[in-house]
């Protein structure tokens, strides 16, 4: 009988008596004997599961909203994948022509289908719109006059929504943290220059706070009952000017002393946060606390930033329907906390578009990012866990600010078919290499010797070891291998010194030329960043399941290499 492994390998993979690795009852030597090496595995049965609970995982940790949950087609797309997931009650992003066209021929609704991209073609936006793209996401202060524009020509609407760089900054390598200004993706949240430790009081919103719920603990919405926050939050820093001019004898004076202000209704200029306040208000009623004058600040530099200048921007094209706020703040996040961060940002910034156009926007993506483990030991974000606290955090500022609860979107590829993928490899040079005087293994140990174990891949097939210097581990998958293990490097075939595939491992110290290594977690950015350097050809992706083994996507051939070169 076949024993389980690691839970960093899919659930499908054991090891059977002879010491081999087995897929849902396939052993790796017969699918490279099938299949050709080097080969992509994916367990669709892995990525189906996976799925249902995280779509299942988003609706249990918000009970009371209406959860979205989209793959992020650029983990990993292939029309049986976009299958997969869409049954599992999952949306499909995608972020070119080819990941549009890839879904669409799939069969998967445009309704069904969300269009991402820094830099989206006149082709791709046109695409989106004709099909009924559930959304399209703005990613630049010019995008939203394009779009429009496109809209119009078809004489169709476009669902549309902003993506947003809150200034939370998450994640691994500086290439996956996307929520920090200087990079190419979304409109900043804040004015340039302007101090983001306004925003720290919403660490602290609504401690305590119980005045703004009705009996049962709902929020009231803001159109129906004035809060103490949202009240004196509404008129920005004229509120606190205006606090501070109070007299015994009557309301305050105009902060220019031009004319006395009669109500709050003559607060009204340039991005006054005025529509959640029941006029006339007397000011000389208002008990402004510090929490309160802190909100005040805080929306309005959400209120001068350019992240709410977009916003305005697309309200009033009629051709679009603005749909909601979109963040994304990196990848490999393995808790809650920046999630948490991000989302009072995003939260505020809708409290703050509610005051001064009084438009609630209905939708809060907050991205994906979802870490997995790629090697034993390491972190990976539980789902349930983090999610739960997620929504208790989302419910607690919404309940300050005063606001009805969104739909809440999120985003996940890598944690759906990462774990599902395993790259098989043959074995072809063993190379012992003394090391110098000094060198150490990856916990600090001295080491005088290192194995370098090179296959018949490398970094065209797995680009993250060079590119990021992720780390992933290796097996022997065809034989037990001997009880005694070296340190080994596993490295590919490409003219480069960083092609490597996973830095350090421990391998039988028998490992020889013909053997097969397995490297788990491979099932995202593999096969999607392959490429073609020094001609190597693109491993075939076989879907195994308990149903069995069958292609996914081919292998590409000399013949695809060579009807690419059409000079003569």
């Amino acid at each position: 009988m076949a024993a389980a492994i690691s839970p960093i390998w899919p659930s499908g993979a054991a090891v059977t008596p002879d010491g081999a690795l087995a897929f849902h009852g396939r052993t790796a030597a017969s699918l490279l004997d099938e299949f050709g090496s080097p080969l992509y595995l994916i367990d669709t049965d892995e990525v189906a599961a996976r799925a249902r609970r995280f779509v299942a995982a988003a609706a249990a940790a918000f009970p009371t909203s209406t959860t979205h949950v989209s793959f992020a087609g650029k983990a990993f797309l292939s029309k049986e994948v976009v299958r997969l997931v869409t049954a599992a009650g999952m949306l499909v992003d995608t972020c070119t022509m080819g990941e549009m066209r890839i879904a669409l021929a799939a069969g998967v609704p445009g309704r069904r289908l969300v269009l991402h991209g820094n830099n989206k073609s006149d082709e791709e936006i046109a695409l989106a719109i004709e099909q009924g793209f559930a959304k399209i996401v703005v990613d630049s202060p010019d995008e939203p006059a394009r779009i429009a524009a496109i809209a119009r020509r078809l004489g169709k609407r476009a669902r549309v929504m902003l993506r947003v760089t809150c200034g939370i900054h998450a994640g691994g390598h500086e290439y996956i943290s996307t929520a920090h200004e200087d990079q190419k993706f979304g409109v900043p949240l804040l004015p340039a220059g302007a101090d983001a430790g306004v925003l720290g009081m919403l660490d602290e919103l609504g401690e305590g706070r119980t005045d703004h719920l009705d009996r049962e603990g709902r929020t009231d919405h803001p159109q129906s009952r004035l809060t103490t926050a949202g009240a004196q939050a509404s008129a920005g820093s004229r509120w606190r000017e205006l606090s501070a001019q109070q007299t015994e004898g009557g309301l305050a004076a105009h902060p220019t002393g031009d004319q006395p202000a009669a109500s709050a209704a003559n607060l009204h200029d340039g991005h006054a946060l005025r529509h959640d306040v029941r006029y006339p208000y007397d000011l000389r009623a208002a008990d402004v606390s510090d929490e309160d004058r802190a909100l005040a600040a805080a929306m309005e530099a959400v209120a001068d930033g350019p992240a709410l200048a977009v916003l305005k921007d697309m309200l009033r094209r009629p051709e679009l329907e603005l749909v909601g706020i979109h963040s994304h703040i990196g990848s490999q996040i393995h808790d809650a906390t920046a999630f948490v961060q991000a989302a009072r940002r995003m939260m505020l910034l809708r409290k703050t578009f509610y005051a001064t156009d009084a438009y609630t926007l209905p939708e809060v993506d907050l991205g994906g990012g979802y870490s997995v483990a790629y090697t034993d030991g390491e972190d990976s974000m539980d789902i349930e866990a983090e999610l739960g606290r997620l929504a208790q955090a989302v419910a607690k500022v919404n309940r300050a600010l005063g606001m009805p609860a969104p739909v809440v979107s999120f985003e996940p590829g890598r944690w759906i078919v990462a774990p599902a993928g395993v790259t098989l490899y043959r074995v072809g040079t063993v190379k012992p290499v003394r090391l110098p005087a000094g060198t150490v293994d990856s916990a600090g140990a001295p080491i005088d010797e290192r194995t370098y174990v090179s296959v018949d891949g490398g970094m065209s097939d797995n680009i993250r070891p060079a590119l990021y210097g992720a780390d992933y581990t290796a097996r022997l998958a065809n034989r037990a291998g001997s009880a005694e293990t070296m340190l080994a490097r596993v490295v590919g075939m490409h003219c480069e010194s960083g092609d490597i595939l996973v830095h350090e491992c421990r391998l039988p110290a028998d490992t020889r030329r013909g053997d097969i290594l397995a490297v788990p977690v491979t099932g995202a950015y593999g096969r999607t960043m392959a490429s073609n350097y020094n001609q190597a050809l693109i491993p075939a992706v076989v879907a195994v399941g308990e149903a069995g083994a069958h292609g996914m996507l081919r292998r590409q051939t000399i013949d695809d290499l060579l009807a690419l070169d059409v000079s003569e």
